[in-house]
């Protein structure tokens, strides 16, 4: 898959966070975010969001986007100005990628505000910060905090002031706690899932003494885990008292603050719409073996599909040739394709 990405500018030095003048918004198909600040940019396109976007539609979990295609950005296509799943997914990816940007930024100090997390968080509102605990009380003496951990507070605390304070005051609008409950969710599939890392000290890794610090999952981990959640969204409606929401169908349990949630059916993605922004499903490449959403059957609407072979190279037979240097054979392989009809 190659996506596109547009061009910014580089910068090398540290970004204040006031000069960027305005929320981020929705991100686009195989290009860059826009914004009045080239070095937040760089930030997060670095963090992955685009690309998260755009396996998204490779892999068919947005049925409506096709990366060879889609040049424009997500935000104005029309149908994302309704509550469908998949605006639901892009509104907690986002959310994600920007709290991932911030945070990254933090502990490379690229930031003036903040730097790396230097101190092991402390417990908030009862709850036991988790911390990585040694096997047994013999290594406890020889176990350390590393002092430098990502800094996720202050990129959830960012994130939120980008993206949720222009909607606080319509707080009492469905599609405005659908909006801010999806960005919660995105930020979630980081903060839950963090991680400590440990490097070992001693002569030839012996690890007489560890380093420990918290890291953020891998982007495409983050990716993976919302897809999942695209997947199990739940459609919600107001409820009685319409300063919040309840499951449509009263026999179903109440989404977590995990879960992507939506209002709206989404349109028929089957067939170029202009109305809705849609490009159709002509031509993607579908999954043979898939039972989910990038199934040949599901993707292709049931219209059929083709299949053809393709020649790739792949390196093969690579030995390693002291010292230093790894010396690889070009191999070709064929492989089948499906793409719809």
């Amino acid at each position: 898959m190659r996506g596109r990405y547009g061009v910014v500018a580089r910068h090398t030095g540290p970004i204040s966070m006031g000069s960027i003048e305005r929320p981020i918004r929705s991100p686009v198909v195989c290009l860059a975010l826009h914004t009045r600040e080239t070095g937040f940019v760089n930030a997060i396109t670095a963090a992955g969001v685009t690309y998260a976007i755009t396996r998204a539609c490779t892999a068919g979990a947005l049925l409506e986007c096709s990366c060879e295609k889609v040049t424009y950005k997500y935000h104005v296509l029309p149908y994302l100005r309704s509550d469908t799943r998949e605006t639901g997914f892009v509104n907690a990816i986002t959310a994600a990628g920007v709290t991932y940007a911030i945070t990254r930024a933090c502990t490379a100090g690229a930031l003036l505000e903040c730097s790396c997390e230097k101190e092991v968080p402390k417990p908030r509102r009862g709850k036991v910060t988790p911390v990585p605990i040694p096997p047994s009380p013999v290594e406890t003496e020889r176990w350390q905090w590393g002092g430098c951990s990502d800094n996720i507070r202050f990129g959830l605390m960012k994130s939120r002031e980008f993206m949720d304070s222009r909607y606080k005051k319509r707080s009492d609008n469905i599609k405005t706690l659908i909006k801010l409950h999806n960005h919660n969710a995105g930020r979630l599939a980081i903060k839950n899932n963090m991680r400590v890392e440990c490097k070992c000290h001693g002569l030839s890794g012996s690890c007489t003494l560890r380093t420990c610090w918290w890291r953020m999952p891998a982007f495409r981990e983050i990716g993976n885990r919302l897809r999942d959640r695209f997947e199990g969204a739940s459609k919600v409606i107001s409820n009685n008292n319409g300063e919040g929401f309840m499951p449509e169908s009263p026999n179903l349990k109440s989404p977590g603050k995990k879960d992507i949630i939506y209002s709206e059916e989404s349109p028929d993605f089957c067939t170029p719409n202009m109305k809705t922004g849609s490009l159709g499903t002509e031509g993607r490449q579908c999954n043979i073996s898939s039972a989910g959403t990038d199934s040949c059957d599901q993707l292709c609407c049931r219209r059929g599909y083709k299949q053809t072979t393709v020649k790739e190279s792949e390196n093969c037979n690579c030995q390693f040739k002291w010292c230093c240097e790894v010396i690889c054979q070009t191999c070709y392989i064929k492989r089948d394709i499906q793409t719809c009809l």
